[in-house]
């Protein structure tokens, strides 16, 4: 059999009509595996250009968010350290100051991580940087929970057993969220057969007789609305989580039975308040919407607080309580 890629011009003038057709055969099927290769090449160049194009894309979105993020970031400082806010007072600026920080250590985190990816350095601050506040110490009262984390394996490889020769201690604060219980209580029924006497205890005394709840649960429940200003539908999402279903009815209805029963500690405060001979007022201004005039009006909110005043030697002196 002829080799179709040593075959020369000289060799095709002796063939004969059956060789000349076997070799047009084997040409053709040469020809056939050819382009079958191509094929496979083409196809295989046509995945890692699809590859290349997927790569090129994410990169080029990855750092157009690079972009985003520090601009946002360079925007934010802008209008955290910028002139308009240097017009706010104290009060403004802290009601601003707790989500400028959750936001600016958000942004300043996905920064790193995209820049990690990417392999590109942190550019340096144009500022200098500040120095970081040292960390307060977890407060001594606070109960301590040990983890004991001790390796699995104290025998050295060399057979002998390893002696522990100290301990690294670290702290950190944790919490338990509120958690719900059913607080049972239990009146054991004590009998004398032979004077046919039943004893037992009454039953503890309760902020509002037969209701669901504890004096506990009902000062969870004032607190959280008079003290940390949450209402009472949000107070009933929040329980919820935890499988209780307190329906804001009830939590308001639990509130004005417990505050009735608040009454006599009211008027104690009261009289001991107007009791002194000051009563010092609070009177601070704010604008308040008046939706018939279509703009705002000045209000006011007063807050009243005592210091009793105590004459000595003649002179007029005074002391907060």
């Amino acid at each position: 059999m002829l080799d179709v890629h040593a075959i020369k011009n000289k060799d095709l003038s002796g063939l004969s009509s059956v060789d000349f057709a076997k070799l047009a055969a084997q040409m053709l099927t040469h020809i056939a595996k050819q382009d079958s290769h191509i094929a496979e090449q083409d196809s295989h160049i046509g995945e890692q250009r699809k590859q290349l194009d997927s790569a090129a894309q994410a990169i080029k979105w990855r750092d157009a968010k690079i972009e985003k993020i520090t601009f946002e970031l360079a925007r934010l400082k802008a209008w955290r350290f910028g002139a308009k806010t240097e017009r706010m007072n104290a009060e403004q600026r802290e009601i601003f100051e707790e989500t400028l920080a959750a936001d600016q250590a958000s942004l300043e985190a996905q920064l790193e991580a995209l820049q990690a990816q990417a392999g590109v350095k942190p550019a340096p601050e144009q500022r200098p940087p500040k120095r970081k506040p040292k960390r307060e110490a977890i407060p001594a009262h606070l109960p301590r929970v040990d983890q004991i984390i001790e390796p699995e394996n104290t025998t050295c490889s060399c057979g002998e057993a390893m002696v522990r020769i100290g301990e690294d201690i670290s702290e950190r604060l944790d919490i338990i969220p509120a958690q719900f219980f059913a607080q049972r209580q239990i009146r054991g029924k004590w009998a004398c057969k032979c004077c046919q006497l039943l004893v037992q205890e009454p039953a503890a005394p309760q902020v509002v007789d037969n209701a669901i709840a504890t004096a506990g649960f009902a000062a969870h429940v004032l607190v959280s609305r008079f003290v940390d200003h949450i209402p009472y539908y949000r107070q009933e999402s929040i329980n919820a989580r935890s499988g209780v279903h307190t329906p804001r009815s009830t939590l308001a209805g639990m509130s004005g039975r417990t505050g009735a029963q608040l009454t006599p500690l009211y008027d104690a405060l009261r009289d001991f308040v107007l009791s002194s001979p000051v009563v010092h007022a609070d009177e601070t201004p704010i604008d308040l919407l008046d939706p018939g005039a279509g703009k705002t009006k000045t209000a006011y909110m007063w807050a009243f607080y005592l210091e009793p005043f105590f004459i000595q030697s003649g002179e007029l002196t005074s002391q907060s309580r």
